[in-house]
């Protein structure tokens, strides 16, 4: 037993769209080979895409510890901790605790994964709640390079250059 019967039945369960399934097949075929690094990996991808975060994280991190070589799994491992950190950001400003706490997991977020753009729009919402607005508009900025489009990217970057301008003027 090598749990490659698993990863096909976890394939097929994908097929029809039974991510449940899936992650069953995957995680019996982490307990046939536990060492398998793919396999970790492959089970964190099916979690991943069924809102399963922590866990997701947890059979990331070990697949990239099992191949500290493989740039693949260690840069998964990065977007989904980067992802969980936005969430916890947004949890701790809805909850009203100091933006600095949200600043600093959002600044790690971004570190993580440069290209989320959703942990940048936080972000320079967070420094614009701080009326720190040259660093909020930097990140807007940096969320209209990732996506050019994003109505709440250019209302942001509108808004935090007249902040900016009218701040220079005074």
């Amino acid at each position: 037993m090598d749990g490659e019967n698993e990863i096909k039945q976890a394939y097929a369960s994908l097929l029809d769209a039974d991510f449940e399934k899936a992650i069953e097949w995957f995680e019996q075929a982490v307990r046939v080979d536990p060492a398998n690094a793919d396999f970790h990996y492959k089970l964190s991808m099916t979690y991943a895409r069924s809102n399963k975060l922590d866990k997701a994280i947890e059979h990331a991190i070990r697949a990239s510890e099992l191949r500290p070589d493989h740039e693949a799994y260690r840069y998964h491992a990065a977007t989904l901790r980067a992802r969980a950190l936005m969430l916890e950001a947004g949890k701790r400003m809805e909850a009203g605790e100091p933006l600095r706490s949200a600043l600093n997991l959002l600044t790690e977020a971004v570190k993580l994964d440069p290209l989320l753009t959703e942990a940048h729009l936080l972000l320079a919402v967070t420094y614009g709640e701080l009326e720190r607005y040259e660093p909020a508009l930097a990140a807007a900025n940096d969320a209209l390079k990732l996506d050019p489009h994003n109505a709440e990217a250019i209302r942001l970057a509108g808004e935090f250059d007249r902040k900016l301008n009218r701040y220079s003027r005074h």
